[in-house]
């Protein structure tokens, strides 16, 4: 008898586009909005499909992501075992903020409008029982460089490999073919950063601006960027799936890089956030904190798509008691361990 196939996740490892709007949402705290926000979540897939029939090359796409408060309302299952609230870092005035988030929706297009048109459909949904937290619209900019004038995303895994970091497999089997995703907004003081030399701007990045070759280990920092976001465990490189995109307004000056990656375990992208805010070891930062701030911060469980289109329904899957606990919250973190266990843990097939 053969094993029984995973099931299938959400378009989480779905290719780059060149659009996506990040909506988070806060749903209010009756009852009869949180039946709303599950019926929602549950017609998510048949909205993506009546939206992106009008143009199929469009890709569009849509990651639906649970915050662990709106989880233990809208789902009544016990939370994932990686599923808390987002760990605020503070450190000598660097600061890694918490925000209110209950559900996210990570929408992708080649083209905006599609984007556009399937966030306004899922808001008229929500009219009445949830308010926006926070809309950013991302764009892909010239070839796939942040606002810094650097490519982003260049290590990013693709293929099996982006499944391998992102979607949850025998670890965790009451959610097999979900994901956990951390979201951060980060504005960039671009006057600041552009008064900097290139040839410095390239160490505290790690990577060179022009051709995105990673500079020498003779060379590189042990602060840079790509330094301190790299983890290894047991001579492993333990990677995420991020999908990160540019925004920005010229009218009030505001210009950022949308963070956002996925993995099998927060615990691996917490400790590239604890890397750079705090340091490895303390004190040695990342020295992009100097001209970006975080203005966002969230941890979301992004279900598996069967999980997630039967979330009103009675016969939804229901978490094994015996095999996934109730979380509690822990601590924001100020400096030192996260306490995170064993990263590869939770990135075993």
């Amino acid at each position: 008898m053969g094993t029984a196939a995973p099931p299938e996740p959400q378009p989480v490892a779905a290719p780059l586009t060149k659009a996506a709007i990040f909506l988070v949402v806060v749903v209010n705290s009756d009852e009869a909005s949180a039946r709303i926000a599950r019926g929602l979540c549950a017609d998510v897939s048949g909205l993506v499909r009546a939206v992106g029939f009008r143009d199929l090359s469009g890709r569009l796409s849509c990651v639906t992501g649970i915050g662990p408060s709106a989880w233990d309302r809208l789902t009544g299952l016990a939370r994932p075992a990686g599923l808390h609230p987002f760990r605020e870092i503070r450190a000598d005035g660097r600061h890694a903020v918490s925000t209110p988030g209950d559900l996210m929706f990570h929408i992708r297009a080649t083209r905006m409008d599609l984007c556009f048109q399937l966030a306004q459909q899922i808001m008229t949904r929500l009219a009445g029982a949830a308010t926006v937290a926070d809309e950013v619209h991302g764009f892909s900019y010239f070839d796939e460089r942040d606002l810094l004038g650097f490519v982003d995303g260049t290590e990013n895994p693709t293929g099996t490999a982006a499944v391998q970091a992102a979607i949850i497999g025998a670890e965790e089997p009451a959610y097999a073919g979900g994901s956990y995703v951390i979201i951060q907004k980060y504005l960039h003081d671009l006057d600041a950063w552009n008064s900097v030399p290139i040839d410095e701007q390239e160490k505290i990045i790690g990577r060179t601006k022009l051709d995105d070759i990673e500079l020498a280990d003779d060379v590189k920092p042990s602060s840079a960027h790509n330094a301190l976001t790299t983890i290894d465990v047991d001579g492993e490189e333990i990677k995420i799936l991020r999908d990160n995109m540019p925004f920005g307004a010229v009218g009030p000056g505001e210009f950022g890089t949308y963070f956002i990656g996925y993995a099998r375990s927060p615990a691996t992208t917490e400790q590239m956030l604890q890397n750079m805010f705090v340091g490895s070891p303390p004190g040695n930062y990342d020295r992009i904190l100097d001209f970006s701030r975080a203005v966002t911060g969230n941890l979301f469980f992004v279900p598996s798509q069967p999980m997630l289109d039967g979330l009103d329904s009675a016969a939804a899957p229901e978490a094994d008691a015996d095999i996934i606990q109730p979380v509690t919250p822990g601590p924001a973190v100020s400096a030192g361990s996260l306490s995170i266990g064993s990263l590869r843990g939770g990135n075993t097939p």
